[in-house]
């Protein structure tokens, strides 16, 4: 019986610890998906007009946008500028504004993934 309390002891001490190991991702709805992968293809288009009909119709900020989406893996403003998109990349950077100091910990950032 000591045995079985030391293991049931031993498992309860652990689960949780493991819970909080996990990597943190948010659970994306269906909605939120598409609406990340219109912006992130909207930014790689160049066109302005794109990205701000995009972001209208979703009633995002260019700020939230340019500080906490990500696209394939990287931030959606070296995202536009990787794919040769300057204008929609300099136009989320415009809207941050000068930023100095960035917290990565307090910022969250959704990532999704799309095939070109």
């Amino acid at each position: 019986m000591t045995k079985f309390k030391t293991t049931l002891i031993a498992l309860a001490t652990a689960v949780p610890a493991l819970a909080f190991a996990g990597p943190s991702q948010t659970t994306l709805t269906p909605y939120m998906k598409t609406a990340l992968v219109d912006v992130c293809k909207a930014a790689m288009s160049n066109k302005i007009h794109r990205l701000n009909s995009t972001t209208k119709s979703y009633h995002l900020k260019d700020k939230t946008i340019a500080l906490k989406v990500m696209c394939n893996g990287e931030d959606i403003i070296s995202f536009a500028e990787n794919h040769g998109a300057n204008k929609t990349a300099a136009k989320l950077q415009k809207s941050i504004g000068n930023v100095s100091i960035i917290d990565t910990a307090a910022a969250t950032k959704l990532s999704v993934t799309f095939a070109e």
